[in-house]
């Protein structure tokens, strides 16, 4: 299975000046974990994450007056449509990460998740070898 059939083509976009707060709100109305950040001064494209916002707000900055640009990831893996969900899954396990941008032809074409991942795989038949009522506690 590939990227392309397992990434989300409709990706939040935020702007490097938009709060932390004005971030999280538009990830919890989306229900998404992450939003790419378009700078038309930077490079290229950078992630901002729950994460980055967690760590932000537990550190004791004000989420009102926190910039998305001061708390993204610039530096970013990217993957194509046509990886395998295995190459995609062995990029985020090596750079620590949660969430791909997928890029075509120069462009942004989607973002892929773990969850995304995990939803195809289970998809696709995958199974649990943990016997059931087997857990926490039991």
């Amino acid at each position: 299975m590939q990227v392309r059939e397992g990434m989300s083509e409709v990706v939040l976009t935020v702007g490097p000046g938009h709060s932390l707060r004005d971030a999280a709100s538009a990830m919890v109305r989306r229900n998404v974990g992450a939003a790419v950040v378009l700078d038309p001064d930077a490079p290229g494209p950078g992630v901002i994450t729950e994460r980055d916002i967690l760590l932000s707000v537990g550190a004791g900055e004000d989420p009102d007056t926190e910039r998305v640009a001061d708390h993204l990831t610039s530096n970013l893996t990217f993957a194509s449509p046509d990886w395998s969900l295995e190459r995609a899954a062995s990029a985020m396990v090596r750079g620590r990460f949660r969430h791909l941008v997928v890029v075509e032809g120069g462009g942004l074409v989607g973002i892929l998740s773990m969850r995304d991942i995990v939803r195809c795989w289970t998809g696709e038949g995958a199974s649990c070898e943990v016997p059931a009522g087997a857990g926490a506690g039991t």
